[in-house]
């Protein structure tokens, strides 16, 4: 039985995790739980799974869970607990499901403990690519992707080569606003951005996939994933969400996974890995599937897109600056303090106004993701 860690245990990805769990309750063992501050769910959470171990990162939440009464449990809280709890002693795999920066330090914890790593964090990838690349070899750590897309290339390149990579075709659904103008989302609300049409997922990443500046998080990941340049990554819109992603080999052969759209499937198959085990997910009907259809992404009308692409190829601390500057413009949306469009200057306006400092070290990087956000939050006003 493997021992698991969930790191974000009461978000989306996390709580779909313990589905997986659910369903293969003879293959895992919960031995760590953490998240934030939803003190109701996690206290299910506890009740159900009897963890080792479980953290809330932060403070009040925790206070308010310490008071409860659990048997055979550790409880603990705070952020540098969080940290900790990813090197957990008998974890065999880390799912780092939590959302944005904050993945980061807890992440490279758990690699410098030997623990391989179910990354849905991707924004640990973008801001600290090479670093945690180095990290992952230097402690003979794997990676395994749980992004559908990611999970969809990882698949596809099994027993191959990934210098026979001719290129990594990145579907993307196009969100709720495919096919829309600048003109057509002036006036875009909260409630149109979460309204996603083939994927139930958090409130920030929604927005981000509305944007398309989780396409672009996508892009920067699969570079450091695969070893790819980026002239090799190729966004392509597939609204029906079924072909999860696909590459194309130096002699022209192109291998696509294919699945309905649950993230269920690649959670499991990262932490099963490399077994496959029977899931609950819908399977593909052919004789129902009507068409398949590919687009061209408006990287114009949807730049933060083209954003990435240039954070990426900057490189240094500059993804680190977009990334950072994404998730206080996506606040500042959810909250009703800019437009959906606006998201895209407090991108730029970071992105232009920070100097990059190439081969940043994990001081240089916490640094500039706080410089970024105060420099954001002013241009926000």
């Amino acid at each position: 039985m493997k021992k698991i860690a969930i790191l974000g245990s009461t978000g989306s990805i996390g709580t779909q995790a313990l589905d997986v769990v659910r369903n293969l309750p003879n293959e895992f063992k919960v031995a760590v739980l953490a998240a934030n501050s939803n003190v109701e769910l996690f206290s299910r959470q506890i009740e159900e799974f009897q963890p080792e171990l479980a953290v809330l990162a932060d403070e009040s939440a925790y206070k308010v869970l310490k008071a409860k009464n659990f048997s055979g449990t550790e409880i603990a809280g705070g952020r540098q607990a969080f940290i900790d709890a990813a090197g957990f002693s008998g974890v065999e795999i880390v799912l780092t499901s939590m959302s944005g920066f904050a993945g980061l330090e807890p992440t490279i914890n758990a690699i410098q403990h030997k623990k391989n790593i179910a990354l849905a964090n991707k924004e640990t990838l973008v801001v600290a690519g090479e670093l945690i690349i180095d990290l992952a070899k230097k402690f003979g750590v794997k990676i395994l992707p749980v992004d559908s897309e990611h999970g969809a290339f990882f698949q596809c390149l099994q027993g191959e080569d990934y210098k026979s990579i001719a290129k990594l075709l990145l579907t993307a659904s196009g969100g709720p606003f495919r096919g829309k103008t600048r003109a057509d989302l002036a006036n875009a609300t909260v409630n149109e951005v979460l309204s996603h049409p083939t994927w139930n997922m958090g409130r920030k990443i929604t927005v981000d996939s509305a944007s398309l500046v989780n396409k672009g998080l996508e892009v920067i990941e699969a570079k450091w994933l695969y070893g790819v340049d980026y002239s090799q990554i190729q966004v392509v819109v597939h609204p029906q969400s079924i072909v999860h992603s696909m590459v194309e080999f130096c002699d022209g052969s192109i291998i696509a996974q294919l699945a309905a759209p649950d993230m269920r499937l690649p959670i499991q198959y990262a932490l099963t890995f490399p077994k496959r085990l029977p899931s609950p997910i819908q399977k593909l009907d052919f004789w129902q599937i009507k068409n398949l259809t590919f687009e061209q992404p408006d990287t114009e009308t949807f730049s933060g897109l083209k954003f990435a692409y240039e954070a990426g190829k900057i490189g240094g601390t500059m993804p680190c600056v977009f990334n950072a500057a994404n998730e206080v413009a996506v606040a500042a949306f959810l909250s009703g303090r800019i437009n959906f469009l606006q998201i895209y200057d407090v991108i730029e306006n970071a992105m232009n106004s920070r100097a990059v400092v190439k081969n940043p070290t994990l001081e240089i990087l916490l640094a500039e993701d706080a410089a970024t956000r105060k420099l954001s939050e002013k241009f926000i006003g």
